[in-house]
C-alpha cells in the first residue's frame, strides 16, 4: 500500500522534514508528500526545503541515505490556496480565507482517499490553528480505517527554531534563545521529535453515496448526515439566527430582514392546499412590489437592531432599498445560506426567481408549513 503525507504548513517549513523524520524513525515509509499552504508558505518551502542547492529536504535525504526518487515531492506538490480570482492567498486572516482553505483541505482529502490502495497520513503540525482545524475536519469526513492523523511534538527549545529542521546524524550546535530572549548554543542531539497519533471520528461511512462522487461544501456534507423526515426553517429575529434541521447560522441584520420578509410572504400565503405549496408561486413578488413594501423590511431591520435609534439610522442600504442593492442583498443572502447549509438546499430555502425578465418574481419555495418565525 502506498503512503501519502498530506500536511498543512504556515511559515515554518521545517514541520515537513520533522514529520518525515518522525515517520521514518517509526519505520513508516512515505511515498509522496503533498502540502497545503499560502503564498508566503509556498515561497518559504521552495526557498528553504526544495532549493536544489542547499534545500533542507535534500540535505535530510543525503544525511539519512534515502533515495529521493522513492518519494514524490517537489514544487508541484506544494499547493497554495487560491482566491476566487485564481490568485494565491497571502495568509488566513478572514472568514472567507478560512473557508477557501477548508475547501482546499476537503478537496485534497477527497482526492487522496479515493484510491483504496493508498493510506493518507494527515499532519496537523504546521500553520495557524485554524489550518490544522481545517485539515482535521477534512480527515473526519473522508478518512478511512487505513488513514492516520498525526501531530509532531518537538522539544520546546528547538521548536520553530529557524535553524532546526530535523536531528542530523552528526550532532551540531545551533543557536537557541532562553525565556528572556538571550542566545545560547546547544547540540541537536538533545532534540526530541515525537510522532503523536491523534484519535478521530470518521463519518465517511455515514455520508450519502452521492457525497463521495466529488468534493462537497462542509455544510452540504454535514446536512447529508441528517436523516430527518421533516426539516423546519426557523428564523429567529430575537437572536438574528437561522436554523434548518440541526444546523444554525448567523446572518447580518440587513440581510436577515430581507430574508425574513420573504419567509413571511410564504408563511402568510392564503392558499390552503399544503400539497401544492412547493409548486405554488402566489407569494412570489416582482422587484417593484418588493420596493413598494420596503417600509415593512425597514421595520424588521429596526427590530433586529434593537437599541439603535431608528431615526438616526442611515437612509442608505436596506433602509433605502432600490433595485440595485436589492440584487446585491439577494446574492449575499444566497451566499450566506450556501455557506451555512450547503448548495444542494438552495433551491428550497434561498430567495429564488421564477419567470423571465422583465416579469421575474422572487420568493421561497419551501413549504410554508415548514417555516417558523420568532419575532
Amino acid at each position: 500500500m502506498k503512503n501519502i503525507l498530506l500536511a498543512v504548513v504556515g511559515l515554518s517549513p521545517q514541520v515537513i522534514t520533522e514529520t518525515l523524520f518522525a515517520l521514518h524513525q517509526q519505520g513508516r515509509r512515505v511515498d509522496a508528500i503533498h502540502v497545503i499552504t499560502t503564498r508566503h508558505g509556498k515561497e518559504s518551502i521552495n526557498a528553504h526545503l526544495l532549493s536544489p542547492c542547499d534545500g533542507r529536504y535534500q540535505r535530510y535525504l543525503r544525511d539519512y541515505e534515502i533515495d529521493g526518487n522513492l518519494i514524490d515531492f517537489g514544487f508541484d506538490n506544494v499547493h497554495a490556496v487560491k482566491d476566487r480570482h485564481g490568485i494565491d492567498i497571502d495568509d488566513i486572516v478572514s472568514e472567507d480565507e478560512n473557508e477557501l482553505f477548508l475547501r482546499c483541505c476537503l478537496d485534497w482529502a477527497f482526492r487522496l482517499t479515493r484510491d483504496p490502495d493508498v493510506a493518507v497520513f494527515f499532519s496537523l503540525a504546521g500553520g495557524r490553528k485554524t489550518m490544522s482545524a481545517c485539515l482535521t475536519i477534512a480527515a473526519q469526513f473522508y478518512a478511512r480505517p487505513q488513514d492516520r492523523v498525526y501531530h509532531v511534538l518537538i522539544t520546546p527549545e528547538y521548536e520553530s527554531n529557524r535553524d532546526f529542521f530535523y536531528p542530523p546524524r552528526t550532532s551540531t550546535a545551533i543557536e537557541l534563545k532562553d525565556r528572556d530572549g538571550h542566545p545560547y548554543f546547544k547540540e541537536t542531539r538533545w532534540a526530541e521529535v515525537n510522532l503523536v497519533p491523534l484519535p478521530f471520528v470518521s463519518v465517511r461511512e455515514r455520508l450519502m453515496d452521492n457525497m463521495l462522487k466529488k468534493p462537497e461544501e462542509p455544510a452540504t456534507l454535514l446536512l447529508s448526515l441528517v436523516r430527518e423526515d421533516s426539516m423546519f426553517l426557523t428564523i429567529d429575529l430575537l437572536s438574528s439566527r437561522i436554523a434548518y434541521g440541526k444546523r444554525e447560522m448567523d446572518m447580518m441584520p440587513a440581510r436577515l430582514a430581507l430574508f425574513a420578509f420573504f419567509a413571511m410572504q410564504k408563511k402568510m400565503c392564503p392558499r390552503q392546499e399544503a400539497a401544492l405549496c412547493l409548486r405554488c408561486h402566489d407569494c412570489f413578488l416582482g422587484v417593484e412590489e418588493v420596493l413598494d413594501r420596503k417600509e415593512e423590511i425597514a421595520e424588521l431591520y429596526r427590530k433586529l437592531t434593537g437599541s439603535r435609534d431608528y431615526v438616526a439610522m442611515s437612509e442608505t442600504g436596506i433602509l433605502g432599498l432600490d433595485r440595485e442593492n436589492f440584487n446585491s442583498y439577494k446574492g449575499k443572502i444566497r451566499h450566506d445560506l450556501e455557506r451555512g447549509f450547503g448548495a444542494y438546499l438552495l433551491p428550497e430555502i434561498a430567495v429564488n426567481p421564477i419567470g423571465r425578465r422583465p416579469d421575474t418574481r422572487y420568493g421561497l419555495r419551501i413549504d410554508k408549513e415548514k417555516i417558523r418565525i420568532i419575532i
